[in-house]
């Protein structure tokens, strides 16, 4: 029986196509699972020498390895009807660069702020971006980090409530509450370490009427003028911010930075992915390589598209009818977007490793050229440190805004709720005294794998593909003997690969 129960357990997660187009994953067939383990061995050893990583860039690079590996670890489905079984790996549920359990993460946070954060209004999504000498500092000082994010985020602040002033005649801004929330990108389409704000912004105010009731206003699209004015008041705050920490734009005089000194490794990998720099080997120093395309006529954006005062550049073009929520969810997962896209990274000729952008360059660059230790430590770069916040809320929309159940979408009702009114209308009061509904489960801290599946795919996992009965757990195997009894494997689980040994001329351009 275990024999066949194997069978089918490794037929179903290599080979077998379930009609509703679903294939189990194999990480260990894909380009990036191949050059982390082969590369990572050797960057991790010469990182040692010179200092040594982080613990939780260690970590997040061992528990990729090991995510999606059926020999580390999986779960066994079995259909309650005829049988059949299928087998899932186990997710590392990190926050660097994973692009399965980053792209679960994406859906998981989209339908979590569509269905209960952001209401039914107008909203706008506002992009800003930061002079390149601060973005090494914002990757890992994350305190300056949301310093910076709240001069940019009091800035759009003021700009709405004074808009909300002059257009309905208030008393006072403060009569005007804005609500607005904020995901932190690090990297951009080259990888390059480039932490920038998407915030999604409702497109008007929330103000009391004479009853006590808030009341959305609509702002609609901001003027040239007023979206430079952004910008302005965001360079102003910037600069007293970064007088705050002991910082300053260009850099000269800071006494703020022991990074390089704690964290040398580290700080090289930021310093050389935010200058867009080759890190190791005698082309250490020297700007990446890309590939450019001739120019083709490329029609601007409109003139209230964007406006950059000190380096600090404000985009404010595309707005969502909050009513339309499936265009809404796709808004919602393009901020929340993992960093790297394994349609986009190929193999080159050379050697090198290809990483091609979604839309080309202004000046026609449509790909960067990557040494394989390179990749690797841009990776690196691209990795949150602990404690660091990439979801922010503002205004009405924050935890602690009084005002925020005002706000956001009801509830749906729950059972109990429907049943106590079916009864009071069957049975006299005096007759029947329902029993108080218990408390409300706690809403859950993530949406299932199955739900996730079924909500952005269309595909639901947890129906048999063969019967269309349910499927069920069966066993849950974490140890070797386990896990070779369901895959029908005579071998261990694959251990990491060896280290290789490191190349003399490669070296980490420290300083």
């Amino acid at each position: 029986m275990q024999v066949q129960v194997a069978q089918a357990a490794t037929s179903t997660c290599s080979e077998q196509v379930r009609a509703d187009g679903y294939v189990p994953r194999r990480p260990e067939d894909t380009l990036l699972h191949a050059l982390v383990s082969e590369h990572w061995p050797r960057f991790k050893t010469r990182a040692e020498g010179r200092g040594g990583l982080p613990k939780f860039v260690e970590e997040e690079f061992d528990a990729y390895l090991r995510c999606g590996i059926l020999e580390h670890g999986l779960v066994q489905l079995a259909c309650r009807g005829c049988g059949h079984e299928m087998v899932v790996g186990f997710s590392c549920k990190r926050r660097g660069f994973c692009p399965s359990c980053l792209g679960r993460r994406m859906s998981d946070i989209a339908a979590h702020l569509v269905d209960a954060v952001l209401p039914e209004v107008p909203i706008r999504q506002w992009v800003c971006s930061l002079p390149w000498r601060l973005r090494c500092a914002l990757g890992y000082d994350r305190r300056l980090c949301a310093d910076v994010l709240g001069a940019f985020t009091d800035a759009l602040k003021r700009s709405l409530r004074w808009r909300a002033k002059r257009k309905f005649g208030l008393c006072s801004v403060r009569d005007a509450q804005i609500g607005a929330l904020t995901f932190v990108q690090r990297v951009d389409s080259a990888l390059r370490l480039n932490v920038h704000f998407h915030t999604l912004a409702l497109d008007g105010v929330y103000v009391r009427d004479e009853e006590g009731d808030l009341k959305f206003r609509e702002l609609g699209e901001p003027t040239p003028e007023e979206v430079a004015q952004v910008a302005a008041w965001t360079h102003a705050s910037l600069l007293r911010v970064l007088k705050r920490h002991g910082r300053s734009l260009d850099g000269v005089g800071d006494t703020a930075d022991s990074f390089a000194s704690d964290q040398p490794v580290l700080a090289s990998c930021y310093g050389a992915s935010a200058a867009d720099l080759q890190l190791l080997g005698p082309a250490a120093g020297r700007k990446t390589d890309k590939l450019v395309r001739p120019l083709r006529l490329v029609h601007g954006r409109g003139p209230g598209a964007v406006a950059e005062v000190g380096g600090v550049n404000v985009h404010a073009a595309v707005a969502v009818d909050g009513r339309d929520r499936k265009r809404l969810e796709r808004l919602c997962r393009y901020i929340a977007r993992p960093p790297l896209s394994l349609e986009r990274l190929e193999s080159h000729p050379d050697g090198r490793v290809r990483v091609r952008f979604k839309s080309a360059w202004k000046d026609g660059t449509h790909s960067v050229l990557l040494d394989p230790l390179d990749f690797i430590s841009r990776l690196c770069a691209l990795i949150p440190p602990p404690r660091f916040h990439m979801l922010r809320y503002h205004g009405v929309l924050a935890g602690h805004s009084r005002d925020r159940a005002e706000v956001v979408p009801s509830e749906t009702p729950t059972l109990q709720e429907t049943g106590a009114d079916v009864l009071q209308l069957v049975l006299p009061a005096a007759a029947f005294q329902p029993p108080p509904p218990p408390e409300p489960p706690p809403r859950p801290s993530r949406h299932p794998w199955a739900w996730l599946l079924r909500r952005v795919f269309t595909v639901d996992i947890l129906t048999c593909p063969q019967c269309q009965d349910a499927m069920r757990i069966k066993s849950i195997a974490t140890e070797p003997d386990d896990i070779r009894a369901i895959l029908g494997a005579a071998t261990r689980a694959r251990p990491p690969p060896l280290p290789t040994p490191p190349q003399l001329e490669l070296d980490f351009a420290v300083g």
